[in-house]
């Protein structure tokens, strides 16, 4: 895991990432990115590659309060403090671009949220409480996107794109997992159209992959990833039984376009063990850099990485406690483990729980 590597035109210091993790700490109004949080992940700029928590693209793209969009100037303003710090701690660092689809409130998106179908699911995100104050609160009936909506819809991913390389960012990574909205499309559960953009296997991928060759157009294959989780059905959504298949045949279309990586959320939510024989499919199809998320230990890690399965893993609570967690690594320090007393921490409020866990200093 301590070696280096190459993705892109990026060279890594090691093959740990940071996973992306909503965190809640924006400033009010606008949602606006803040020292606190150029803080926040300057001490974990150990990281190979540090991954931000998922940036709403737009209004209607946003499904939680409180966190760091990439639409407004005052976005790109805000996120410069975090990638000026992060590079001067010599660390790389990509944004997680995010539109969540149905899993939204209007309370939220400041409109109806937009999805492939009118389909809701029984689903509960972080917005503001009818009382005053944030908490969880069920998520609004979506309407179908119109091809109006999906042409804005990816204008505004490949605008965050730039938005993002204009605020310094070393490159993007696509929310394309955890039922948000590239998932939605993908999935018969979720997808319901009868148009050019769902039934058929190809016309369920039409809209993902759009997305990406836009990007990748925009800003280039090599700053571009996306995350993908066919193991991991979200909420209290059904599990589709074609997502396994259909993923590999949008993997195979994603490997000409030479993203930086591909990423892969495990073991999360409701899930399903991904079989080594899919790992195996994956490396058959797909030549460029592969990450995997979910729950990894140290030796898990290693593992999945010598045998070929893996190029990188992210890491997501372990740098909650640990910021200095690659060092504790390679130093064989034993890891803060996460209290899950401390969980109302992990989204929303100050510098507790979040910038004042303490680093270890190798004898």
């Amino acid at each position: 895991m301590l070696s280096a590597i190459g993705i892109g035109d990026e060279q890594l210091a090691n093959r740990i990432a940071m996973a992306p993790m909503t965190r809640s700490r924006t400033d009010q109004p606008g949602d606006v990115p803040n020292a606190l949080m150029a803080e926040y992940y300057q001490q974990r700029a150990g990281a190979g590659l540090i991954i931000t928590e998922g940036a709403p693209i737009s209004d209607v793209g946003r499904g939680y309060s409180m966190t760091p969009g990439i639409y407004t100037q005052a976005h790109i303003d805000g996120w410069k403090r975090v990638t000026e710090a992060v590079h001067a701690k010599g660390g790389k660092i990509f944004i997680q671009l995010w539109h969540v689809g149905r899993r939204s409130h209007s309370t939220i998106a400041g409109q109806t949220p937009v999805a492939p179908s009118a389909v809701k699911n029984p689903d509960q995100v972080f917005g503001p409480l009818p009382e005053g104050g944030f908490g969880m609160i069920e998520t609004d009936m979506p309407r179908a996107m119109t091809q109006q909506d999906i042409d804005d819809t990816i204008a505004d991913f490949v605008q965050a794109a730039k938005n993002s390389i204009a605020a310094g960012f070393d490159g993007v990574e696509l929310h394309g997992a955890h039922g948000y909205l590239l998932d939605q499309f993908l999935r018969t559960t979720s997808n319901h159209r009868t148009d050019e953009y769902g039934g058929s296997a190809e016309n369920r991928l039409r809209f993902p992959l759009q997305v990406t060759q836009a990007v990748v157009d925009a800003i280039g294959g090599d700053k571009v990833a996306i995350r993908l989780s066919p193991f991991v059905t979200e909420g209290q959504a059904d599990a589709d039984p074609q997502i396994a298949d259909l993923t590999l045949q949008l993997i195979e279309r994603l490997a000409p376009m030479k993203l930086a990586y591909l990423h892969f959320s495990e073991n999360i939510s409701n899930y399903t063990q991904m079989p080594d024989s899919y790992r195996q499919q994956v490396r058959a199809i797909y030549p460029q850099p592969i990450m995997v998320a979910g729950k990894y230990t140290q030796q898990a890690a290693t593992d999945v990485i010598n045998k070929g399965y893996a190029d990188l893993v992210a890491f997501g609570q372990p740098f909650i406690t640990n910021p200095d967690l690659v060092e504790r690594i390679r130093h064989g320090i034993a890891l803060t483990p996460v209290d899950y007393d401390a969980h109302a921490t992990f989204y929303g409020g100050g510098a507790e729980g979040y910038t004042d866990y303490p680093t270890a200093t190798a004898d």
